[in-house]
């Protein structure tokens, strides 16, 4: 299952921590994160529940970019 969410990041160095974030997420298959956009695609792994790994994967984000968002 593919999703996209709006996201709120600063620069594209920081668009690229959290797409890095995110692809090292458990029960994410792919990311890709589109700074000019503002937007996240997220790929999940066969039966996950994207809204808690959408948990673990803002949770992530925010590790390596604290003032970033991601809307859910």
């Amino acid at each position: 299952m593919k999703k996209s969410y709006k996201i709120e990041v600063d620069c594209a160095n920081c668009a690229n921590k959290m797409e890095q974030a995110a692809q090292k997420t458990e029960g994410v298959k792919n990311a890709s994160v589109n700074f000019m956009m503002l937007k996240m695609n997220v790929e999940f792994d066969e039966g996950q529940d994207p809204k808690t790994v959408m948990q673990a994967v803002r949770a992530n984000c925010k590790k390596v970019e604290d003032d970033c968002e991601i809307y859910l």
